[in-house]
């Protein structure tokens, strides 16, 4: 390095720095003890250093497998995630560092802790009792069918009788064996060599479990400790969101389920209402919501419209609303009458609470939904109006005017006035009929031509020769030609005495013209006593 010092002042700077000695693997080596150099100029400073491999894979082999192990000097804090590679491919992630290998295989393998990678490790080739599932986890409907499978290896020169399904028991269980035909549902597939499917129909929420595969040969019977295939099965359920749900809110319904299912994780589904096609998406909206959406919905998975879930959801809350009043008895309102009004509202929840007004009083009249008015006067007369209210508002009706009359007269009262009415009309009549009857006897009286006579008990009869007319009134007649008849009322009294009977002939002369006046005459028979007979 060339530096220049005309006009300069030489700065010598000294730089001093220690070795680090190495431990436990650990080791920082300087290049240089120490520096001098100028002031303002510029200076490399170098080291060299080494650290001990964090991460080693270390194997372990036996007869049935081989366990690689992610190794490190120390325990590592912080719980790390062990990520395993397979020929650089990822084949596990998990805090456990161990790795175990149940097949025949001459890959590399290595692990990897935060982006730092161990040493791969090659696994020789080896034949062992091996099952390897094709699925984990599976989840499926409720009613629908499954297939759970895997395969299997073993030594040479073993050969497989026998091959068993199973459900690993719960704690101090022992394990459900599902022979073919179990049930009426378990049906075996597979080759009996290198691979086995078991088949169940009519899933039950009860089937699911844990289902491990084992298989015997003819020289030993091995079974597998590490974990098989899990099966779930699960219902469909309609998920109301909110949980409540009131009138002009936004509402979605979802077709739950307690897994994804395995064999549609992006499933569409069918949804009804009232047992009827509605939408066909993932969910349903609805926005935003009102009563007439309330009802039973349920929803189904497409191409598994057979296996629809329970219907639910959905009930809309509201307000008061249609709030109307209704007067009983319907007809007029008379004074001293009783009058029954009713509050009517249509509300989800029912309404809770009815108050009861009168047009321009400001006080309520009364609480509850009907109000009744007992001996009602005119001043009662007015509009009246309810307030029907419940958690989500209230409403008030429209006013209904009550017009009360006057009061009428009582039955009594015209029941008395009518029998007075009458009672005059009789006393009326019984005078009229006394008077005609008074003048009708005088009448006769001045008529009476006879004698007093004794009868007998047989009629008698006399001989009268009617007069000719002479009378003003009897000429006029004449001259009108016109007929009158004349009659004679004859009263007769019996005689103890006289059997004979005695005849008389009343005889009217024929008058001077055609038109005969008939004149009516009124005869009165006494009977005497034997002295004057």
């Amino acid at each position: 390095m060339a530096l220049r010092t005309a006009g300069s002042v030489l700065v010598v700077f000294l730089w001093s720095v220690a070795v680090a000695l190495g431990q436990n693997g650990w080791s920082v080596t300087y290049t240089k003890k120490s520096i001098c150099t100028l002031k303002g100029s510029t200076v490399e400073m170098s080291c060299s250093y080494t650290y001990p491999s964090d991460l080693q894979v270390k194997v372990t082999t036996t007869w049935w497998s081989t366990t690689l192990t992610c190794s490190t000097t120390c325990i590592l804090t912080g719980n790390p995630t062990y990520i395993w590679y397979r020929n650089s491919k990822i084949v596990q992630g998990a805090s456990s560092p161990s790795y175990t290998v149940y097949f025949k295989t001459e890959d590399r393998f290595y692990c990897a802790v935060k982006d730092i990678n161990s040493p791969a490790v090659s696994v020789e080739g080896h034949s062992y009792f091996h099952v390897t599932y094709t699925h984990q986890r599976i989840c499926t409907l409720n009613g629908s069918s499954v297939d759970i499978s895997c395969s299997y290896t073993y030594p040479s020169g073993h050969t497989v009788s026998e091959t068993i399904w199973y459900t690993k028991g719960k704690l101090n269980e022992a394990p459900q064996i599902l022979s073919p035909g179990y049930g009426g549902r378990v049906e075996y597939l597979g080759n009996m060599q290198s691979d086995s499917i078991l088949r169940i129909t009519d899933l039950r929420e009860e089937d699911s479990a844990e289902y491990k595969f084992r298989f015997r040969t003819d020289q030993t019977t091995w079974e597998p400790t590490f974990p098989g295939t899990t099966l779930t099965v699960t219902g469909l359920q309609v998920k109301v969101t909110p949980a409540t749900v009131t009138e002009g809110q936004k509402v979605t319904l979802t077709c739950s389920t307690t897994c994804t299912l395995s064999d549609n994780p992006n499933a569409t589904y069918i949804w009804y209402k009232n047992g009827h096609v509605t939408n066909q998406s993932i969910s349903l909206f609805l926005n935003p919501v009102s009563s007439e959406d309330a009802g039973r919905y349920s929803c189904a998975v497409e191409g598994h419209e057979d296996l629809p879930s329970d219907e639910e959801t959905l009930t809309v809350t509201y307000g008061p609303r249609n709030t109307s009043v209704s007067v009983s008895p319907s007809g007029g309102i008379v004074e001293g009458s009783s009058v029954t009004l009713t509050c009517s509202s249509d509300a989800n929840p029912p309404v809770d609470k009815y108050t009861w007004y009168r047009k321009n009083v400001t006080s309520p009249k009364a609480s509850g939904q009907s109000y009744s008015i007992t001996n009602i006067i005119s001043e009662d007369r007015g509009e009246y109006y309810c307030e029907a209210q419940n958690g989500r508002g209230s409403m008030s009706s429209t006013a209904l005017m009550i017009i009360v009359a006057g009061k009428p007269t009582s039955f009594v009262t015209a029941a008395v006035g009518i029998i007075v009415v009458v009672l005059v009309l009789i006393l009326c009549l019984s005078g009229f009929m006394w008077f005609r009857k008074k003048a009708s006897k005088s009448t006769s009286d001045t008529r009476d031509t006879s004698e007093n006579v004794q009868g007998d008990s047989s009629p008698v009869y006399d001989n009268i020769s009617g007069m000719a007319m002479t009378s003003t009134a009897a000429q006029t007649a004449d001259t009108d030609n016109q007929d009158y008849v004349h009659y004679a009322s004859v009263h007769f009294c019996g005689s103890k005495n006289q059997d004979v009977p005695l005849y008389s002939t009343v005889q009217l002369p024929q008058p001077q013209i055609q038109d005969e006046d008939l004149q009516y005459a009124a005869v009165k028979f006494s009977c005497p006593s034997a002295a004057t007979r």
